[in-house]
């Protein structure tokens, strides 16, 4: 598992930590029931805080992404598919929102976009 902290993002590192973990166990990079590095394991790896650390588990784990065994860690848990689709399509709704934004400040119509949408889908 590869984290990368960037402390030049206007990010938080807890969060940093987060959206990797998450994003590699939507795409498949960390598979179901793999054990996660240990708190303290990871923190000392990035040299940062274990609450840092702690705090971006507890949030992977209270959205169901990973889950924790006392006294053995915590490991990705089980995909839940509605729950990644539910998490794409807030994805798509937030890029689709984009588009709008900048077809209209290109002056650029619905069927436009479609038409744009319809010669990528054919490459």
């Amino acid at each position: 598992m590869n984290i990368f902290i960037d402390n030049k993002s206007g990010e938080t590192i807890y969060n940093q930590i987060y959206s990797q973990i998450k994003s590699q166990i939507i795409s498949g990079e960390l598979k179901e029931d793999e054990p996660l590095p240990s708190i303290r394991n990871l923190a000392k790896d990035l040299r940062i805080s274990v609450i840092t650390t702690k705090r971006a588990y507890d949030e992977l784990e209270k959205e169901g992404f990973i889950y924790t065994v006392a006294g053995k860690g915590c490991f990705v848990a089980p995909k839940n598919v509605e729950l990644l689709r539910e998490e794409n399509l807030k994805k798509i709704e937030e890029y689709i929102q984009k588009i709008m934004q900048l077809a209209a400040s290109c002056n650029l119509s619905r069927q436009d976009i479609i038409d744009m949408f319809n010669i990528m889908e054919e490459e």
